[in-house]
């Protein structure tokens, strides 16, 4: 293996960055510029000419329609490319602004919907962590912020009276234990 690098391979990447056309507001070439906020094509006439697009289209345009009715107004759901990513929207946009993450919700396993105890018109939801991390959350985030890392039950503490009771999983098994951070008391077993 020789220690010489192949200069060629250089200038074949740089002619492959090439872009010929010309500027649709003055005539003018375009060529590739950078910013932070990535490359961009740019009039070669800057600045008597201002003229710019994105190379990227993260526009929210229409990837795949999905063949499924809107919930909100019947019309198609489709999957779009946005600029935070793939999301699941209307295809009535902007006259329906109904939007979806790509995960589809997992079905509520709970029979009933516990209370949020922090702001009571709340329910607390099961919601995933960027690092895939389950923990239960109110659904009037970000006016309420209240959280737990475990499975809530509904009950009091009969030390404090905490309207929120969490399953603590421990030696003899999985008991109650009081969700507010400054008790933690272990319920009695009640048979």
């Amino acid at each position: 293996m020789s220690g010489k690098i192949d200069e060629q391979l250089f200038g074949a990447h740089e002619h492959a960055l090439e872009h010929h056309e010309s500027c649709p507001s003055c005539g003018g070439e375009l060529a590739i510029r950078h910013s932070k906020r990535g490359p961009f094509l740019g009039c070669t006439q800057y600045p008597a000419c201002d003229y710019i697009r994105p190379l990227h289209h993260n526009d929210g345009h229409v990837v795949k329609e999905l063949g499924l009715p809107c919930p909100s107004c019947s019309s198609e759901l489709v999957l779009r490319q946005g600029r935070y990513g793939m999301f699941i929207g209307c295809s009535s946009f902007p006259e329906c602004d109904h939007i979806e993450p790509l995960e589809q919700k997992k079905e509520e396993v709970e029979t009933e919907a516990i209370d949020c105890p922090s702001c009571r018109p709340g329910r607390l939801v099961e919601r995933k962590s960027r690092f895939g991390k389950i923990f239960y959350a109110c659904d009037n985030y970000p006016s309420c912020r209240f959280a737990v890392n475990s499975q809530p039950i509904a009950g009091c503490c009969e030390e404090c009276g905490f309207p929120l009771l969490i399953e603590k999983k421990t030696a003899k098994g999985i008991q109650s234990q009081c969700a507010d951070r400054k008790c933690h008391h272990i319920q009695s077993q009640q048979a």
